[in-house]
């Protein structure tokens, strides 16, 4: 069976989907691992699900990110992990983690990328930006890029009149809950492209900054 390793840094409703999908038969796998770089409601579903192995890797005790990711990147070697998950995790992962699993790790990201492409603020600026759609992409996290890895999976979520930043999310992550264990299964059984690499988006537009983490 499939390892797999999750890394999570919010509510963790993308990895309560995962489990479920594991557990309901949908994701041939086994969630092994699940790391964090901070506390934050996702452990606790961890938890719950009885994951052998959940750990916050924060700043303060490693000094730095390449050091964190290092230490992150050895503890999911060491648990026999095969493939890692990004399941909202809001942290760039250093080249050298990257290049440890080179293929092997799969991105969820709220929008049908390129566009909002490294930003944690993708569905309202979608919704900001009045088109008729915005949707969910599984892409290859790959070196020296930001959300613009291989895509694999893509799914349209419509606008619609009225919709706020809540009623639009709440039809985005239904649609990632559907979405990104199909990618992993897809992966597991063989199905999915190699990673072939896209034009990156520059590293200051990416999640927030490592200070106050």
């Amino acid at each position: 069976m499939t390892r797999l390793g999750v890394l999570v840094s919010g509510r963790g409703s993308n990895l309560g989907a995962i489990l479920a999908a594991c557990g309901g038969g949908g994701v041939d796998g086994e969630v092994v691992a699940v790391l964090a770089n901070r506390e934050c409601p996702a452990l606790e579903i961890a938890r719950q699900h009885g994951v052998s192995l959940i750990r916050v890797f924060g700043l303060a005790e490693h000094g730095d990110a390449a050091a964190r990711d290092r230490a992150m990147a050895a503890a999911l070697q060491r648990a026999g992990v095969d493939l890692v998950l990004c399941a909202g995790y809001d942290r760039i992962l250093s080249d050298d983690f990257v290049r440890r699993f080179d293929g092997r790790i799969l991105n969820v990201h709220p929008s049908l990328l390129p566009a909002y492409g490294g930003t944690m603020t993708a569905i309202a600026d979608a919704l900001a930006g009045g088109g008729a759609e915005t949707g969910v992409t599984i892409h290859y996290v790959e070196p020296d890029t930001v959300d613009a890895g291989t895509i694999v999976a893509q799914a349209a979520v419509p606008i619609v009149p009225g919709d706020t930043v809540e009623s639009l999310a709440e039809r985005v992550h239904a649609t990632e809950h559907r979405l990104f264990p199909e990618a992993i299964q897809a992966w597991i059984e063989g199905r999915l492209p190699q990673p072939a690499g896209m034009a990156p988006v520059p590293r200051e537009r990416a999640g927030k900054p490592e200070d106050g983490e």
